[in-house]
């Protein structure tokens, strides 16, 4: 039987974001553009999840630095060796594509790949120059280099196929945990068990730390947790910034798996309080939701057209 797809109430730390960032862009994302991937959806939704999809130049690095490392841990964990040289210039070859399919507009009028739709730049033409976007494989360049250099790669060829939990594959059925009574998706980028039997939890960043990357891995925490029946006060955390070279340990005591906690009850209560019927997750009309007044926001935002 094909299954219903229903959009059901869920919390995320992106979703969060994008509450936080503009109230009407979260309800153009999560709300105005639900069913428009479906050809019968009406132009407005239909519009809106195709603009939705598109990343930006640093969004679109990030996530190729990610799918690459997700496909070297994977390698490792099934015994493969690996061809680091081929698997850089392999990284560069992807963005080669990508950039030419986003520049002829080809999102408009095809699917390409799962990871990739297309660039905000394009399809608003926005004034890039080459230094710019050649700083985008730079960027994906270096922390390719730094990785393979690092001591991630003897830890993961170090483990046996028990200790493997997690590499960075979002399941709609299983990424998810639940906290107080809200579905939660989470999706680490590395998890294992140590060989002393603890659990390690790493998420890699391709860009500077900022405020509340500490309670994203905490929220892995407690996904890691709840999914495989894991103490919690036993996990270790880690924050590894490819492009710094550093790593960052996050402590997961009881005082910050609180504060995380008061966090994510405060930001659901924001999330519902737009809502018409929580029970069926219907928000009020569009006037509910007020256009940011940080108009740095708005010029990055992907929706600036159709907001107006």
């Amino acid at each position: 039987m094909k299954k219903v797809l229903t959009n059901d109430f869920s919390w995320s730390k992106s979703r969060h974001e994008k509450l936080a960032e503009c109230k009407r862009a979260y309800y153009f994302h999560y709300y105005r553009s639900w069913g428009g991937w479906d050809a019968g959806a009406e132009p407005v939704a239909r519009e809106l999840y195709l603009l939705k999809k598109l990343g930006n130049r640093y969004t679109w690095a990030g996530s190729i630095v990610h799918e690459t490392l997700r496909e070297a841990l994977l390698a490792i964990r099934s015994g493969r060796n690996l061809a680091i040289e081929a698997i850089i210039e392999g990284a560069h070859r992807q963005m080669q594509r990508d950039f030419n399919f986003s520049k002829g507009g080809g999102y408009r009028r095809e699917r390409y790949r799962k990871e990739f739709a297309g660039l905000v730049e394009h399809e608003y033409r926005e004034p890039v120059g080459n230094d710019e976007w050649k700083a985008s494989w730079e960027t994906v360049k270096a922390a390719l280099g730094w990785f393979f250099q690092s001591r991630w790669i003897e830890v993961a060829r170090s483990l046996e196929p028990k200790q493997w939990l997690e590499v960075d594959v979002m399941d709609f059925d299983r990424s998810v945990f639940h906290l107080n009574g809200v579905k939660v998706f989470a999706v680490p980028d590395f998890a294992y068990l140590d060989h002393d039997g603890a659990p390690v939890v790493v998420d890699w960043k391709t860009g500077k730390a900022r405020e509340g990357y500490d309670e994203q891995v905490l929220g892995y925490a407690l996904y890691l947790s709840s999914r495989y029946r894991l103490p919690l006060e036993k996990i270790r955390a880690a924050l590894v910034y490819l492009n710094a070279g550093a790593e960052q340990t996050v402590q997961v005591h009881p005082e910050a798996v609180e504060g995380f906690k008061r966090h994510f009850q405060s930001s659901v209560a924001s999330m519902r309080a737009l809502l018409a019927n929580p029970a069926t997750n219907e928000p009020h009309p569009e006037d509910a939701f007020p256009m940011t007044g940080d108009l740095t926001a708005c010029a990055r935002c992907v929706f600036r057209r159709p907001c107006g």
